[in-house]
């Protein structure tokens, strides 16, 4: 199934993603016998498993990023395919392409237990020679004559020896992995549960591509053992981590750290649709032209000019006199000071925060130097405050540096980065001036009894374990229709109220909020009752029967503060009853007289 929750996960915010093109990603699933052997308790074994993370991925890029290309290779095969056939023991289920609705089949083929028998009968386990399985992902990258802005390869396995201790197939598979590493390619490794524990150090620490720091190397360590923590590794490592800006911050006088603005988080869309030409089923490439509206002919950009009237003159000005008037200053970010976390108030959010990360390749030293500001405004509870410049032309705004420290899960996977969240503060004039409306003041035995059902309803929020049902809906309906499946698959309403826990939760707790807030016998579904008829219509007005109530009954009522669902006509026989002379007919002038009589 195809999974998009609303907003995407935190992730380690490394590498250089600077050159334009396509992304490529390679899978490398080792299929040696020990990768189909199942787990406990009826759990996927590691090739099935492997299996689902790859369709997810492969569904993801169609969604995302179709252009992407993708590969799907297996090593350790006793069937060997490949161009030309020159390694043995490489099978290339699928070569470097964009991914489609066939591709999708063919991995569903080798989900499952028949996906282990058609495995089985489709390649086969036998020999591994990993050397000869990275020479042969290096000639499918070889082949490409496209310009790729990226090339990840990816080892899915369980063996943390695969030679068995054979020093020759050992180096030559870490020549060829440097090989790899030299022509731009990053190797990483999505090492999964074996009997005894998986061991990186002993082969594939000189296998995976070095991380960026020595905090990223605990993520290498623990090996996989649930599906979940598979997919959030290699969604970490495949998802684009493309800065939004990149800026100077600058610290004072001369001291400037390159830092780069990303999104963490972004609100899931439907994509536009592609309009295409009815008779060929092409893309339709649309164009904008602008005509004189006297002469009709074509204007040159050259030729448009923009004016503004003035005294009901008409000012004409060129497009870089435009730009001029709109440019402040220079893209960048200024240091004004620091203050205090309290200073900073909730009604302060006005957009959506993006994440400051430095960016060493600019200006070296910068992470150091980003660490050492990172590290002392969590220590002393401050936060930073900036003039922030995010690109040309674009009007300053004040924003406030939060710090934030890294996070990792049980698995050692990262759940939030270190860095600054960058707050967008708001203008005088963005904050309004509410008349809220006069409403009745609750008692305070009324705000005791919700404060326990609120506490009854708290859970811990997660944005990403909600996801919007009209797009799940959507893209399972495109899944249905290009995979040719009979039905899209079930989606459960994540955002519904379950509305049997919430009553086991709450029990008698409802019933006895709405005894202290409503009348008796109240019913907000039954109609208004009629209006009497009056003497002159007929039915002259029956005469009313004295309403009494013990004084027992009445001081429960005031101990319990119920005093307000009585009725007017029953107050004020109660006034009478225990002697209170008051002269207002309000409710609440009865009640405060009732109060203080029986009081004292």
């Amino acid at each position: 199934s195809i999974s998009m929750p609303q907003q995407y996960c935190s992730l380690s915010l490394v590498g250089d993603y600077k050159t334009t093109g396509r992304d490529s990603l390679v899978f490398l699933v080792d299929a040696s016998k020990e990768m189909f052997i199942k787990g406990e308790d009826g759990e996927p074994s590691n090739f099935d498993m492997t299996m689902q993370v790859v369709r997810s991925v492969y569904t993801s890029k169609i969604i995302n990023s179709h252009r992407d290309l993708v590969a799907l290779v297996f090593y350790g095969t006793e069937q060997s395919k490949n161009p030309r056939n020159s390694f043995k023991h490489v099978y290339v289920y699928h070569d470097l392409d964009e991914p489609g609705a066939k591709r999708v089949q063919d991995v569903d083929a080798l989900r499952g237990g028949k996906g282990a028998q058609l495995a089985a009968k489709t390649m086969g386990s036998g020999e591994t020679s990993l050397g000869d399985a990275l020479w042969c992902c290096a000639n499918l990258y070889s082949d490409i004559k496209l310009r790729l802005s990226q090339k990840r390869l990816m080892i899915f396995t369980c063996r943390d020896e695969p030679h068995g201790g054979d020093s020759v197939k050992d180096r030559q598979a870490r020549t060829k992995a440097s090989d790899l590493k030299e022509t731009g390619v990053t190797i990483d490794l999505m090492h999964l549960m074996k009997p005894g524990g998986f061991n990186v150090a002993s082969f594939f620490r000189d296998i995976v591509s070095p991380p960026e720091d020595e905090s990223e190397l605990g993520l290498q360590l623990e090996p996989c053992v649930k599906l979940e923590d598979l997919q959030k590794r290699v969604r970490a490592k495949e998802q684009r981590k493309r800065a939004m800006a990149r800026l100077n911050l600058c610290l004072g006088e001369g001291i400037n750290v390159a830092v780069g603005i990303y999104a963490t988080a972004v609100t899931a869309r439907k994509q536009a649709p592609v309009r295409l030409y009815r008779e060929t089923n092409e893309p339709v490439r649309s164009k904008t032209r602008t005509f004189h509206t006297q002469t009709g002919s074509l204007l040159l950009p050259s030729e448009i000019k923009k004016a503004q009237v003035y005294s009901k003159k008409q000012i004409v000005m060129e497009k870089d006199e435009v730009d001029a008037i709109k440019k402040f200053d220079d893209p960048g970010m200024f240091l004004i000071g620091f203050k205090p976390m309290e200073k900073l108030k909730r009604h302060h959010h006005i957009r959506p925060a993006v994440f400051l990360y430095p960016e060493e390749d600019e200006v070296k030293g910068s992470a150091c130097l980003f660490s050492a500001l990172l590290t002392k405004c969590s220590e002393r509870n401050v936060f930073a405050l900036c003039r922030c410049i995010a690109r040309r032309n674009y009007p300053p705004r004040f924003v406030a540096l939060v710090p934030q420290k890294e996070e990792v899960d049980e698995g050692k996977v990262q759940i939030t980065p270190p860095g600054f969240n960058v707050i967008y503060l708001p203008f005088a004039d963005d904050i309004r001036t509410l008349d809220p409306p006069q409403c009745p003041v609750a008692s305070q035995i009324q705000v005791d009894k919700m404060k326990e059902i609120v506490s009854k309803l708290r859970f811990k929020y997660r944005s990403d374990a909600f996801e919007n049902p009209v797009i799940q809906q959507h893209y399972r309906n495109l899944e249905a229709l290009a995979l040719d499946m009979m039905a899209p698959e079930d989606m459960e309403d994540l955002i519904m109220p379950k509305v049997d826990q919430i009553d086991g939760r709450l029990g008698p707790l409802v019933e006895e909020f709405k005894d202290l807030v409503y009348p008796f016998n109240y019913n907000p579904d039954s109609k208004p009752a009629a209006k009497r008829k009056t003497a002159g219509t007929g039915g002259g007005a029956e005469k009313k029967p004295k309403v009494e109530m013990p004084e027992e009954e009445l001081r429960a009522h005031m101990q319990n503060g119920t005093l307000g669902k009585l009725t007017v006509a029953v107050l004020k026989e109660a006034c009478k009853q225990f002697g209170v002379r008051t002269t207002g007919t309000k409710k609440q002038e009865l009640i405060d007289a009732l109060t203080e009589r029986l009081g004292s």
